[in-house]
C-alpha cells in the first residue's frame, strides 16, 4: 500500500476542519497508508523549514502559489505514476506566511491549486479531497463526475 504523508505547519483549531480532514483520510485509507504531521509555527520561515525538511520522504510535492497547476485528472495521473513506481509521497503545506526557499528547492513538484490565496486550514481539506479524488479517478469511480 502506498504511503502518503501530509506535512503541515500549524494546527487545525476548528472542529469542522478536523472533521473534514478526518473524513477524507478515512476514505483515502482504502488506497493508501496516510499520515498527517502537524508542525508548530515558528518565528521565521527558516526556523519552520528545518522540521519540514526532516519530514520530507519519498517524492515531495510542495504546495506553492507559483507552482504548476494541474487538472484533477492530470493530478490523478501523477499520483498513479508515483504509486506504480512504488514511491512514497510527502505533500507539504506551509504556514500562513508561506515556505522557506529551501523547502521549495527540495520539492520534486511545486503544485498550485489556484492563483488565489486560501487559509492553510482550508488548503489541508482541499488537498485531502483532491488526493481522494485522484484515487477514485484511478479506480474508475463515478465520484469525479
Amino acid at each position: 500500500m502506498q504511503k502518503v504523508n501530509i506535512v503541515c505547519v500549524g494546527k487545525l483549531k476548528e472542529k469542522f476542519w478536523t472533521d473534514a480532514v478526518a473524513e477524507y483520510c478515512k476514505r483515502i485509507s482504502r488506497f493508501a497508508d496516510i499520515r498527517v504531521k502537524e508542525l508548530p509555527e515558528k518565528r521565521t520561515l527558516k526556523e519552520e523549514s528545518e522540521p519540514i525538511l526532516r519530514e520530507m520522504r519519498g517524492t515531495s510535492v510542495v504546495l506553492a502559489v507559483e507552482g504548476e497547476k494541474l487538472s484533477s485528472k492530470k493530478f490523478a495521473q501523477k499520483m498513479k505514476g508515483y504509486a506504480d513506481a512504488g514511491k512514497e509521497i510527502t505533500f507539504v503545506i506551509g504556514s500562513s506566511c508561506g515556505l522557506d526557499e529551501s523547502v521549495k528547492a527540495r520539492a520534486d513538484l511545486l503544485l498550485s491549486f489556484s492563483d488565489m490565496t486560501f487559509p492553510h486550514q482550508l488548503m489541508r481539506v482541499i488537498l485531502c479531497e483532491q488526493i481522494y479524488r485522484a484515487y477514485m479517478i484511478n479506480a474508475g469511480s463515478e465520484y469525479h463526475k
